[in-house]
């Protein structure tokens, strides 16, 4: 292993950045030079059949088969002119990472004779085998029909791997009885449950607004790591994290990689992935060095919800396929290094109309303002009376690692909205024996004319707080950076939804009590802001001050993921999704056991390779080096020097007998624990196991052998060290 370590850092110290060469072509004149969108639509489909294409995805209404037919012969057209012989229904099962099949258009006609084919069936739905694919229990291993559904929102794609360019066909994933097996179907279905309940609210200011789309937009965090490097270290290959590792005498204490300058072989690696993103649609506009060494961040223009998140799960696949070219290793893991930043996804969330209203923005007049409060308070109390539930959703074991610590959000769910708002929220409160049914003054009352109509210089940035609010847009800091973000924005979606019902309901109760309408709202508004004030919190997250002011206000504090998924089976969770047609009780259950398994075997995989590492190599070269120190010490007796030449040596050996000591028996009780989880039938439990009792042996086993690279010469140490893997490029 020592050997293997100093010949890839040979082979790092030998590498040259790779030359992009460019074309001279803008960004602008390739960007979608890849997808089937409305211009290549236009391009090659009779006009009538686009018209009704668009008129269908507008309305969220079925395509005839005749369009069906019209779109798959226009995009085999286009695709094969782009060099595809392949195509592939292109879908995002509950492993969280992205799935195809692929077919060929070459075919045989009734007389054997080859032809290239592609109906509108074909681009409509596919059969993959489901059987291998998570379901937690929805099917049998022996069924293992599921289909794939062609989603007409999210536009079609070519992608080039090795000179072979295929046509990928995004669609949604289910099973042969129906139950949806993707993380696709279900942000599907939130979007428009956010819709219908969105513009029912709009309705109160503007009558004109027909549709309320949801954009975000996805900051990506990433680590970049040389591939040598990389292949030796067998918990990195393995886990996508170092579970072994002493931190560098320098580290990110020095903040000096931040927004610093780019590394030329980064530097090329981005402008290659960025060029591969353009021609895919992908609107990056962002790049820079991240705070910890060798972390990194891209950023894309705010996009409809559902095309983002498929943008971003193809982003993660051509960010790796990209980084291999440069002999590099992008680490989408959420800590792959202690004692320095992980990495998440900030998802900046908004919901704008087809009139042009962001309703996260404040307007110029009070009764725009009147509107963006109530959204913007609705947003507050659907996540007070939902956090669990957001919690949940962002739930992952390599999250776990990285929440609550080094630029993190905590666990605990809180929202920051900056000191304006805060102000205004306040004075809200405070007016509540306000007479207000007088009208045309209420907005002099409240405050609410005080409003600037842009609030994004007037809103600070809170990095410490899971959910901010940053002047248009709420940013959800706590998704990690492997996960599919459709998890935490279908949540999103589904609880600020059955807010705005209830806000509503509420709004039109009083109104048909005889109250004026802005009265109404106003005083819903203010139950809300009163009501939900424990979750606003404006100081550091990170602090232990925070954790216990959290906890007087009653809000959880859920640092694991078994504990945390308790939020999805929960009767207010059952209800809340089933009342939306998001998921049944069936489907919510299977998730939850689908997340159990996926906790248990990545910490049963880190177990494993952590014993694997201290056994085999970790305690061999202990052991070595120890041998080393023996024969010192008995040279130097035969030498006849005295004790007192040898102590420090000898009370070497002994540090290290003790850690080789502490390592083999906290081995051996981590197996054990293992075992004895194994045997636990239901998977909670077996989950909470897991995360109990095997888990809470990695810190004792990790502590001791990174003690031991201390003290080991460093030419026989046999695992890259955190300065080479962090520093050298």
């Amino acid at each position: 292993m020592a050997i293997l370590r100093f010949k890839a850092l040979e082979l790092v110290d030998q590498r040259k950045p790779l030359i992009i060469e460019g074309n001279g072509e803008r960004r602008s004149d390739t960007f979608g030079k890849n997808v089937f969108n409305l211009e290549a639509m236009r391009a090659t489909m009779p006009g009538e059949y686009f018209k009704k294409l668009q008129a269908a995805i507008k309305q969220s209404s079925p395509v005839e088969h005749s369009v069906a037919d019209a779109v798959a012969s226009a995009m085999k057209t286009w695709a094969m002119a782009k060099g595809a012989t392949h195509y592939t229904h292109w879908f995002q099962p509950l492993t969280g990472a992205t799935a195809e099949k692929h077919d060929s258009f070459f075919d045989l006609n009734s007389d054997g004779r080859p032809i290239e084919n592609f109906k509108g069936s074909a681009l409509v739905q596919q059969e993959p085998d489901a059987s291998s694919f998570p379901n937690g229990g929805i099917r049998n291993t022996f069924e293992a029909r599921g289909y794939t559904a062609w989603d007409p929102t999210s536009p079609a794609f070519i992608i080039e791997t090795a000179g072979a360019k295929t046509l990928c066909i995004p669609t949604i994933f289910v099973a042969y009885t129906g139950e949806a097996l993707d993380y696709k179907a279900p942000l599907l279905k939130s979007l428009a449950a956010l819709e219908r309940a969105a513009v029912d609210v709009c309705h109160y200011f503007d009558k004109d607004v027909n549709r309320v789309h949801t954009t975000l937009g996805i900051e990506q965090e990433y680590f970049l790591v040389d591939k040598a490097l990389y292949a030796a270290r067998p918990d990195l290959v393995m886990t996508g994290r170092t579970l072994f590792g002493h931190a560098p005498a320098k580290g990110q204490q020095l903040e000096d990689h931040y927004f610093g300058s780019i590394p030329a072989r980064v530097h090329a690696f981005m402008l290659d992935f960025e060029e591969e993103s353009t021609k895919l649609g992908i609107p990056l506009r962002t790049r820079h060095n991240e705070v910890a060494p060798h972390q990194f961040e891209c950023a894309p223009t705010f996009e409809d919800a559902n095309l983002a998140v498929d943008h971003n799960q193809l982003l993660m696949d051509i960010m790796e396929r990209t980084a291999d070219r440069h002999n590099f290793r992008a680490l989408l893991h959420e800590k792959p290094f202690a004692g320095v930043n992980g990495s998440g996804k900030h998802n900046n969330w908004a919901m704008s109309t087809d009139t042009g209203v962001n309703l996260l923005a404040p307007g110029r007049r009070p009764k725009e303002n009147l509107q963006f409060l109530a959204f913007f308070i609705s947003t507050i109390k659907a996540v007070h009376t939902y956090g669990d539930l957001l919690r949940s959703s962002i739930a992952s074991a390599s999250n776990d690692h990285r929440l609550g610590a080094n630029e993190a959000p905590p666990a605990i769910m809180s929202v920051f909205v900056g000191s304006m708002l805060d102000s205004v929220l306040d004075e809200l409160e405070r007016t509540a024996k306000l007479p207000l049914d007088k009208g045309d003054n209420i907005y002099l009352k409240l405050g609410i004319d005080k409003i600037p109509a842009i609030l994004l210089d007037n809103t600070d940035r809170n990095r410490t707080s899971p959910f901010a609010f940053t002047g248009n847009k709420f940013e959800l800091r706590a998704v990690g950076s492997s996960a599919n973000c459709s998890s935490a924005m279908t949540t999103l979606n589904a609880i600020v939804a059955e807010q705005l019902i209830d806000f509503k309901t509420s709004v039109d109760r009083l109104i048909e009590q005889g109250k004026k309408k802005e009265v109404a709202i106003v005083e819903v508004l203010r139950e809300y802001v009163i009501s939900s004030k424990n979750i606003r919190f404006e100081g550091n997250g990170y602090s232990d001050e925070w954790k216990e002011e959290a906890a007087k206000r009653g809000l959880a504090n859920v640092p694991t993921t078994p504990q945390a998924l308790d939020a999805l089976v929960t009767e207010e969770a059952l209800s809340l999704f089933e009342r939306h047609h998001i998921f049944s009780h069936v489907e919510l259950h299977a998730r939850h056991e689908i997340l159990l398994e996926e906790y248990i075997k990545k910490i049963q995989i880190e177990s494993r390779v952590m014993g694997d590492l201290a056994i085999n190599h970790i305690i061999p070269t202990a052991v070595a080096y120890q041998t080393k120190l023996i024969n010192n010490v008995r040279g130097l007796r035969e030498l006849g020097l005295d004790d007192a030449d040898s102590q420090v040596t000898v009370d070497t050996i002994k540090t290290i007998s003790r850690h080789i000591t502490i390592i083999k028996t906290t081995v051996d009780e981590m197996v054990n624990a293992r075992k004895v989880a194994n045997k636990i039938d239901d998977t909670r439990e077996r989950a909470l196991a897991y995360c109990d009792n095997v888990r809470a042996h990695f810190d004792t086993i990790r502590r001791s052998a990174d003690k031991l690279e201390l003290l080991v010469a460093d030419e026989d140490w046999p695992l890259v060290k955190y300065r080479e893997l962090l520093f050298r490029h």
